[in-house]
């Protein structure tokens, strides 16, 4: 009797952890989604479009979530699209985001669905491409929308996909993306608790997920400054004033900002001069010079103290020759920040979804991303997944952005598993 006991005490706790072990299984798509999935990136691939021009986009993403019953919201932010589902159980609202613009980049890959699209940029007839992989984002989530839709009845609250435009930024004089989608009200009317997002990533293998708390992606702000002096002969410089010596010497005094006057232990930065114009001719000093430059940096406070010190020490330093310089800083993008606790939280599903080995800390991306409007809003979670097949070096592969970037599809299993899973799986944490 007492060995009859304990074997069924045995058996029982087995069965328990098997039980318990079969819940920490992830939800999966099965191999008609998968090829769904592929099929819609495929489609996209080919017919690209560049920011705020994502009408053909925004009508396969509408078609798509219509079919599926979910409420859809069309022209946010003028192309965005944003569909909810309402689980049958009470629970969160989460947001899950993918955005939806190409590249004006002409493709030079050799797979069969290249973009042979053209289009108008900048005033020059440019190629477009999607050269940064947000056909793969897009994909991947109007799969998860039709898996979460079929599973309904296990949902417990309310996700919404958000379809957004012009992450690459809006066409001069307008405005765009997602913090015009913020603007319009998006988060004011929907209320989500938390937000996620994912970028393919060149960087690493097919499947690996790219994670990090705090600080993930670079803010991205860029600067003029026109240095003002007054014209004279070169033969004179005595009779003017050189505006040419006086940007040089501020392009020098401004690399002391992060290197002396920036505590660079809480974040790194950077300060890049990337236009220096002026001038005519070898023998004339001219009224004028014009300066455009980038800043990239980790830290939100950081950021605020690298505006204030370029400002100053440009006008100073122009000042001191007898020049003018007359600094405007356009902000774009703040800093990418994952939210820790959200992070933490989310790691397990992470490495449930893509395997244990597969999921890496990364490391600071100086590249910036709009994502960091939502992020800023509510806690938010955003991660990178590799697409460099393996036995490929990743460090060799064409970057996001290259024409020849190219992306392994069987990625598309794991970015859009991940989706559903972070929606189950909030729900259970929260």
């Amino acid at each position: 009797m007492k060995h009859s006991l304990l074997s069924l005490a045995l058996v029982t706790a087995l069965g328990s952890f098997t039980g318990a072990a079969q819940a920490q299984q992830p939800v999966k798509i099965g191999a008609d989604l998968e090829q769904k999935v592929i099929e819609w990136r495929r489609d996209l691939h080919q017919h690209p479009e560049l920011s705020n021009r994502e009408f053909r986009t925004a009508k396969v993403i509408t078609e798509h979530l219509k079919e599926l019953g979910l409420e859809v919201q069309t022209g946010v932010a003028h192309t965005g699209v944003v569909g909810l589902l309402k689980g049958v159980k009470p629970g969160p609202t989460i947001a899950l985001r993918a955005d939806m613009d190409a590249l004006p980049v002409t493709e030079l890959t050799d797979v069969p669905f290249a973009s042979k699209a053209v289009s108008e940029y900048r005033g020059k007839e440019v190629g477009v491409m999607h050269a940064c992989g947000h056909d793969l984002h897009v994909a991947m989530l109007m799969g998860a929308a039709e898996k979460l839709t079929a599973m309904r009845d296990q949902l417990a609250g309310n996700v919404v996909f958000i379809f957004q435009p012009a992450e690459e930024g809006a066409p001069a004089g307008e405005e765009g993306g997602a913090e015009l989608m913020l603007k319009e009200g998006l988060f004011k009317q929907y209320q989500p608790e938390a937000v996620f997002g994912i970028h393919v990533w060149s960087a690493g293998n097919t499947g690996e997920i790219g994670y990090r708390e705090g600080p993930l992606m670079a803010s991205s702000d860029r600067f003029e400054i026109n240095v003002k002096g007054r014209q004279t002969h070169g033969s004179r410089p005595w009779g003017g004033v050189d505006p040419i010596v006086a940007a040089g010497q501020i392009i020098s005094n401004t690399q002391s900002i992060v290197s002396r006057q920036v505590d660079i232990t809480k974040a790194p930065a950077v300060v890049s001069f990337g236009i220096v114009e002026g001038g005519v001719r070898n023998n004339i000093i001219p009224d004028e010079v014009y300066l455009e430059g980038t800043i990239r940096n980790f830290d939100m406070d950081n950021r605020a103290q690298i505006f204030e010190n370029l400002k100053a020490t440009a006008e100073h330093t122009a000042k001191a020759s007898g020049a003018e310089a007359h600094v405007h800083i356009d902000e774009g993008y703040p800093v990418t920040i994952n939210n820790p606790e959200l992070t933490r939280k989310m790691l397990p599903t992470m490495q449930r979804v893509a395997g244990a080995d597969n999921v890496k800390v990364n490391a600071l991306v100086t590249g910036a991303e709009d994502f960091s409007f939502y992020a800023l809003e509510v806690p938010g979670l955003f991660v990178f997944l590799g697409i460099t097949p393996e036995g490929q070096n990743p460090a060799e592969a064409p970057s996001n952005h290259s024409p020849y970037f190219y992306a392994d599809e069987d990625a598309l299993k794991t970015g859009t598993e991940l989706y559903v899973n972070w929606v189950f799986d909030y729900a259970k944490l929260n």
